[in-house]
């Protein structure tokens, strides 16, 4: 499926269950959030996107643990799930959110060269909030490409978190 695809099924699934949603995005860079907002009428169910590419400004945004980063670095299970819950804790009028952290190249040590982790939360019963987090390793090889496959992938675990 298409990224474009993706994203109108996903708005669809917002709009039938009535859920907004809120990205933390690093290494898409706002791409996840931009593609969303290509679909007219979208603005009743997408709340934004934090797009924190450096480590300071998850720290400084989203509350992540400036130590958990310099012990499993920023793409990480860890990071991610934090993003996730980050986002979703300062966006009051989200029921869901997404996050996304990786290294798309180039310079990116080789065993995280074209690895993503994809964090998705929900809130629940309007307070507790609950998180899953996958591992990804991209097919594609350039940088922009492995940008547009990592945001279909999170489309992608969205919409297949509302099925």
């Amino acid at each position: 499926m298409t990224l474009s695809a993706t994203a109108k099924r996903l708005a669809k699934r917002l709009s039938d269950l009535k859920l907004r949603v809120v990205f933390a995005e690093s290494c898409t860079a706002g791409l996840v959030s931009a593609t969303l907002a290509r679909i007219p009428g979208i603005s009743d169910w997408h709340c934004g996107s934090a797009v924190t590419y450096r480590n300071k400004t998850k720290t400084d945004w989203l509350n992540v643990i400036g130590t958990d980063i310099e012990k499993h670095s920023a793409v990480s299970e860890t990071v991610a799930k934090q993003m996730a819950l980050g986002v979703l804790s300062k966006t009051d009028e989200a029921e869901l959110s997404a996050a996304i952290t990786g290294h798309l190249g180039p310079d990116a040590p080789a065993d995280l060269d074209g690895v993503i982790y994809v964090a998705v939360s929900r809130r629940n019963n309007g307070k507790k909030m609950s998180s899953s987090v996958q591992r990804f390793k991209l097919k594609e090889r350039t940088r922009v490409k492995r940008q547009q496959e990592a945001a279909e992938i999170v489309l992608s675990r969205l919409l297949n978190s509302l099925q």
